[in-house]
């Protein structure tokens, strides 16, 4: 009698386990790391989307978040990461979407270890940013046409093979026709950027700023918070590492006036395998 009871209390409680998990959409699912910032987030998001993994809300675009999901098939857990430790993490989820800047900076190839990465990817273009009304100043000028030039095109190119690829339409000899580079010899510019791959590009910008006899000043930040609050406080001329819609969120949150002088390259975001080798869990 006692054996017959302690079965019929197994059977409801493995019936209760079942209808819990049924009512909220299935077994535990795989754990997919994003970045929790609001634009990176909705990017990362968008990616998943893209692949067919999950179903955002319509008109959810670069706002959403985990709770726009409307279809989640195989009940995908998000966990949200600050974006540069996402390769950090990477081993201990079953995926993560990262930004290239931070796979390139982790050893990872976006273009040949990524599971999945971002077709067009222009609205999130990386940008020299400047404080408001600091647009035309002529330093700020001549970096812009230095970032934008036919050298700094060409060191992305062969640098990061399709990684990070340049946005520039028109692209310069380096400078700008309209700078009068010989009042600005002896001057010093500074720039705040992450370390990979937008320093690495500043270099390309300061080789030729100093054949007209002027100092790049490189700073760098491994982080998303202070290169804009450098440029805002006047401590630096501008910064690189951003996307325009992150700017445009930045400012809002913050009370900070900043604005894009150039859109210079693209880093698509990658899908990368952690505990998973391929897509399967996700399939």
């Amino acid at each position: 009698m006692k054996q017959s009871l302690l079965k019929a209390f197994a059977s409801a409680a493995a019936l209760c386990v079942l209808l819990v998990l049924a009512a909220c959409g299935g077994a535990k699912g795989p754990t997919v790391a994003i970045p929790n910032d609001t634009t990176n987030e909705a990017r990362a998001l968008l990616l998943l989307e893209a692949q067919g993994f999950i179903r955002l809300r319509e008109g959810a675009g670069i706002a959403a978040t985990p709770k726009d999901v409307e279809s989640n098939p195989k009940n995908i857990q998000f966990k949200e990461v600050e974006a540069a430790q996402l390769p950090n993490v990477l081993r201990d989820v079953d995926y993560a979407v990262i930004n290239s800047n931070y796979a390139i900076a982790a050893g990872l190839d976006p273009v040949a270890d990524s599971l999945a990465i971002e077709g067009s990817a222009s609205a999130y273009a990386n940008i020299l940013a400047v404080k408001q009304g600091r647009e035309s100043d002529p330093l700020i000028r001549a970096l812009a046409a230095a970032l934008c030039s036919r050298q700094a095109a060409e060191f992305i190119a062969a640098q990061y093979g399709g990684a990070v690829v340049s946005v520039v339409d028109a692209l310069t000899d380096g400078y700008d026709p309209a700078v009068d580079y010989a009042a600005l010899t002896g001057q010093t510019v500074s720039a705040a950027a992450s370390p990979t791959p937008h320093a690495q590009i500043l270099e390309v910008a300061k080789e030729l700023l100093a054949a007209k006899d002027i100092t790049l000043e490189i700073v760098e930040f491994t982080d998303y918070i202070q290169p804009n609050n450098v440029v805002e406080s006047g401590e630096l001329d501008a910064n690189y590492f951003q996307h325009v819609p992150y700017l445009e969120d930045f400012n809002t949150e913050n009370g900070t006036h900043l604005v894009s002088a150039a859109a210079v390259h693209v880093e698509p975001m990658g899908l990368y395998g952690g505990k998973q080798g391929d897509l399967g869990a996700l399939q």
